[in-house]
């Protein structure tokens, strides 16, 4: 008698849809001047394909692979929710996790984006289908499905520890981690940010740059 199989766990609560769609409408740069170094995802990870490639936001669907292994990341893409970004911290850099056919299925079943620790390949296939895909460079080699990772758990990310639910923006500009129960209050802040500095002249703004580069530059003994 066979043994029961146990279903993937990737059950996790979503930030509202409505503050998801605010935050994708700031850019990496208006987030990552009121989050912390730490939200931000290195500069190595970058789009596999440009000019063109669209902005993306939505909520971390986490995933962690073995060693040339996708077998996790494969699953994902048919448990992934409409909406969701899949974040995936791949257990190697040399074969290639995700490839055109996949990212074919995971568009048609509503993920918006895949941003990978790792490398994919076929990126002339996403970029036919306007896929955005995000990652460490390309590899021909094939992963191959072992099973070793999880979905739905913890992954570090561009160095950027990610929890699924967590919302990623991201563009070709850079990449940032918004934590879940934070969503609202980044929100808040950043757009109050932008709201304040749209509001300012050009002569407005030099006068207020100066004037903190002068105070700076006191505290060091220093002046311009």
């Amino acid at each position: 008698m066979e043994s029961a199989l146990r279903p993937l766990e990737a059950d996790f609560s979503r930030p509202p849809l409505e503050v998801v769609a605010a935050l994708g409408g700031l850019s990496p740069e208006e987030l990552a001047d009121v989050l912390e170094i730490a939200q931000v995802m290195h500069h190595s990870l970058r789009p596999l394909w440009s000019p063109g490639l669209p902005r993306i936001a939505g909520p971390a669907f986490t995933v962690r692979t073995g060693r040339h292994d996708n077998l996790m990341f494969h699953a994902a893409i048919y448990l992934a929710k409409p909406g969701d970004v899949i974040v995936v911290e791949a257990g190697d850099d040399e074969a290639a996790i995700a490839g055109g056919n996949v990212c074919g299925i995971a568009q048609r079943n509503g993920v918006v984006g895949l941003v990978l620790d790792g490398v994919m390949r076929d990126v002339p296939e996403a970029k036919s289908l306007l896929f955005p895909v995000f990652g460490r460079g390309v590899s021909p080699i094939a992963a191959k499905r072992g099973g070793d990772g999880g979905v739905g758990v913890q992954v570090r990310c561009g160095g950027v520890v990610v929890d699924a639910g967590d919302v990623v923006v991201a563009d070709e500009h850079g990449i940032v981690v918004v934590p879940r129960e934070r969503a609202a209050d980044v929100l808040a802040k950043a757009r109050a940010k932008v709201e304040a500095d749209a509001k300012l002249t050009p002569a407005e703004w030099q006068k207020r740059h100066r004037a903190g580069v002068e105070a700076a530059l006191r505290l060091r003994g220093r002046s311009l």
